[in-house]
């Protein structure tokens, strides 16, 4: 159990360092304004013993489970109310969820509304990973013709297109050149 110090010197580490390797204890110590290294060091026992920060390779960390939002167990409905439960299962990161910090994940603003019935709207940011693959029914980010597009990934029968979830738009079947860019793995969306 940690003492309100203790939270406190562990959630300025967070805010400060963020999940980059944490300086040492001289650097922290003049950070935050204490005297001696000394009792960053007691801190960082303490917090190792938590397993709040760890060692790797001679350099320390926070424990990456300690960053992003909480999840909750409950869901919440999105029909009748219903009592939630106030259960944190654990945190979750953005980061590690959608794997953003991989150099070949990317997010780039959705414009037009040609792939709203599945789900993604002018305005969202879609997250992508980078392939050359696709299997059929993947949405991705392809360079047809003349430009980039998001579409639905459709190939039978040896013959290959891209699908719009929007009827209002028409199906698009290469002339000359479809080269996949990536696969779309989610989205975000501020309201």
């Amino acid at each position: 159990m940690l003492s309100e110090k203790q939270k406190t010197f562990f959630e300025n580490l967070k805010k400060t360092y963020g999940k980059e390797p944490l300086p040492s204890f001289e650097n922290i110590a003049k950070d935050f304004g204490f005297k001696h290294k000394n009792s960053v060091w007691q801190y960082f026992n303490k917090l190792k013993e938590q397993d709040l920060i760890r060692e790797k390779n001679g350099k320390f960390f926070i424990n990456p489970e300690y960053f992003g939002a909480i999840l909750f167990t409950s869901s919440v409905r999105a029909g009748f109310a219903t009592v939630a439960e106030d259960s944190v299962e654990r945190r979750i990161s953005l980061d590690e969820s959608f794997d953003l910090d991989n150099p070949s994940v990317f997010v780039f603003n959705v414009s037009g509304d040609s792939m709203v019935n599945a789900g993604i709207f002018d305005g969202d940011k879609v997250i992508v990973k980078k392939t050359p693959n696709a299997k059929d029914g993947d949405i991705v980010l392809a360079y047809i013709d003349n430009g980039y597009t998001l579409k639905t990934y459709r190939q039978k029968n040896g013959k290959v297109w891209l699908q719009p979830e929007n009827p209002d738009y028409p199906i698009i079947e290469p002339r000359e050149v479809l080269t996949i860019f990536g696969v779309a793995t989610g989205i975000a969306r501020f309201f």
